[in-house]
């Protein structure tokens, strides 16, 4: 339970800097585009606030929540994890935490780069949206697929642990 605990601690800490990178006046200064320019223009734009809200939802809230499940099993119910239960649990606990950093800190950078380049190219311009969508986003499809289905296995893995061990005594 411990180690979830950290991990949502460890997960918020970056959330809070991906809020700060959200709300800093100072991009101007350095001729990039403000995330809020972009995000509030839509299109690309729109892939980093969805990856930025399921950061939140899932990599800080779900994996909070996650250790009160484990902290029932163990401290509550007295059924403390070893063995095969432990493995599965670490799974959960690593393919969880990667697959779901990597895919929305992907589909935040993806939203970001693909925005950012609209936003400069503007959002009207065909054949700029054109080279954002072919060029910029689809290359991120495929790896984000594959880590949000790293994450899946770890949840199912670690929903296997909470099934096999709240069943033993």
């Amino acid at each position: 339970m411990p180690r979830f605990i950290w991990a949502a601690v460890v997960q918020g800490l970056f959330a809070v800097l991906w809020t700060l990178f959200l709300v800093n006046p100072w991009y101007q200064l350095f001729g990039s585009v403000p995330p809020s320019r972009m995000i509030a223009l839509g299109s690309a734009g729109s892939w980093f606030t969805f990856g930025y809200i399921l950061y939140i939802l899932v990599g800080v809230i779900g994996v909070a929540v996650t250790a009160l499940f484990y902290y029932y099993i163990e401290d509550i119910q007295g059924k403390v994890y070893s063995g095969l239960t432990n493995v599965l649990a670490w799974l959960h606990y690593v393919l969880m935490n990667v697959g779901v950093a990597a895919s929305t800190w992907s589909l935040m950078y993806a939203g970001y780069v693909g925005g950012s380049y609209l936003a400069v190219h503007g959002v009207a311009n065909g054949t700029a949206i054109g080279y954002a969508h072919v060029n910029l986003l689809s290359p991120w499809v495929n790896p984000i697929g594959y880590l949000v289905g790293m994450a899946t296995l770890g949840v199912v893995l670690g929903g296997l642990g909470y099934i096999i061990r709240s069943r033993t005594k």
